[in-house]
């Protein structure tokens, strides 16, 4: 295989493993929305109650006893796992009219704690409109709104609805004072989502940056979101310096092998060698693909021994396929490491599981290599006469010469005339049957002498 062959596989392989990698996975859990945004318990919801807020003044209604003693029992029955019994309390408060009618601070805790019960059953819908209804309630804590439209956003997500998601999150952005990086991150998934790259980016970028000017390592799966979107905008440089800092923080193998292509992106092969190489000697590369790959890298930096060795560990472990492309690969890097005794038995494995000459062709060439002439001129016969050999005349060349070897100068002229048809070998079939001649001549003389 030519290098400009070997270097074009490996990069290909790379790319694609690149591209395969998740670059984020957006879902919202059940205990992400209770614990960041979601249900509040009810001291917590008289604390929202009570608690001032210098950006807007709210005159809150009162939560009075008998409605709280209600919600505690609903709250209780619904800790216990009987949701059925908390639903029939709370939709009991809805339903009350006159005198026991639910004011507007009230009903919002009530919808709230519906929302939860929803999300607990997997009705995201259901769990959705509650929460609605909390917002629609006037003069509730600004607190209590706040947080129940960071939890509206998240659901939008959960449902996979990712411009009402963004929106609803864009107007959580308008009401709260210090959004942290959680929810620029959150904002960067939706851009994502509906291929707003460079919105996604600008938000994942700042969320790092807030992590970082706080001194703390941002999380795996911001870097790897800004990787992705760094690569979709064809910067290579970001790609690289976000992958470099990956791997600060996060050292898995799917980052050195992408580190690994792109670097090759960037002409800087020996840092490309490297990259994978750092991988291979930790045992990361598992793959036959991978195995395979580093073997092209080594290769193409002129190192066929190591790529003899990658493969030749991974064909006995079985890591690799068996196949014949795979040993033919083997055999290659044996022989350009001066192995012929290891290459021939691998280019004899890829000869026997290929349906076509050519590689009986080439194990020919390497039995010649090993003075083994006779295993030569076999090798060669049968890869021409099974066809699809690339350079006939080539393989006749070869097999002229392994006659001449063997002292059978018939049927190596016989060769060497064949080679001579295609223009391309003409002159050296001419040489080897001028020096055929001579040689018959020298031993003639020698003989009357």
């Amino acid at each position: 295989m030519s290098r400009y062959k070997q270097i074009l596989h490996a990069r290909t392989w790379i790319r694609v493993s690149l591209l395969a990698v998740p670059v984020i996975a957006l879902q919202v859990g059940i205990s992400q929305v209770q614990s960041d945004l979601g249900y509040a318990p009810l001291s917590s919801a008289i604390a929202q109650e009570q608690k001032k807020d210098t950006r807007e003044t709210r005159r809150t209604p009162a939560l009075r006893n008998k409605v709280y003693e209600k919600l505690a029992e609903a709250q209780a029955a619904a800790e216990a796992k009987d949701l059925n019994t908390a639903s029939k309390i709370l939709q009991g408060m809805i339903d009350s009219g006159g005198k026991n009618a639910l004011n507007s601070y009230e009903l919002a805790n009530v919808y709230n704690l519906q929302a939860f019960i929803a999300y607990s059953k997997e009705d995201y819908a259901g769990a959705l409109r509650a929460y609605q209804n909390v917002i629609k309630q006037p003069d509730i804590p600004l607190a209590m709104e706040i947080n129940t439209r960071f939890t509206v956003a998240q659901l939008y997500f959960v449902q996979e609805q990712w411009q009402r998601g963004i929106d609803a999150l864009l107007q959580w952005f308008e009401m709260t004072d210090s959004p942290n990086a959680n929810a620029y991150v959150l904002l960067a998934q939706g851009y994502y989502q509906v291929k707003d790259y460079d919105k996604a980016l600008a938000n994942v970028e700042r969320a790092i940056g807030m992590f970082k000017e706080k001194g703390k390592v941002p999380k795996e799966q911001w870097f790897n979101l800004a990787r992705f979107l760094y690569f979709e905008k064809n910067d290579t440089n970001k790609t690289v310096s976000t992958l470099e800092e990956l791997l600060k923080y996060y050292p898995k193998k799917q980052y050195w092998v992408q580190l690994s292509h792109m670097y090759g992106e960037q002409k800087k092969d020996w840092q490309q060698l490297s990259a994978m190489e750092t991988a291979y000697v930790q045992d990361m590369l598992d793959k036959g693909s991978e195995l395979t790959t580093m073997a092209y890298l080594y290769l193409n930096a002129e190192v066929p021994y190591k790529a003899a060795k990658v493969m030749d560990k991974g064909l006995k472990a079985e890591a690799i396929e068996g196949k014949s492309k795979n040993w033919e690969l083997a055999g290659n890097a044996w022989r350009q490491a001066q192995e012929i005794d290891k290459a021939i038995p691998a280019m004899e494995k890829a000869a026997a599981k290929s349906d076509k000459g050519e590689l009986y062709a080439r194990l020919g060439n390497i039995y010649l290599d090993g003075d083994q002439y006779q295993k030569a001129v076999t090798a060669l016969n049968k890869g021409l006469k099974r066809g699809g050999v690339k350079r006939p005349d080539t393989a006749q060349l070869v097999l002229g010469m392994a006659y001449f070897n063997l002292k059978k100068y018939d049927q190596a002229r016989r060769a060497f005339t064949a080679a001579g048809r295609d223009e391309r070998s003409a002159k050296y079939a001419q040489q080897w049957i001028s020096y055929m001649d001579s040689e018959l001549e020298r031993q003639k003389q020698l003989q009357e002498g």
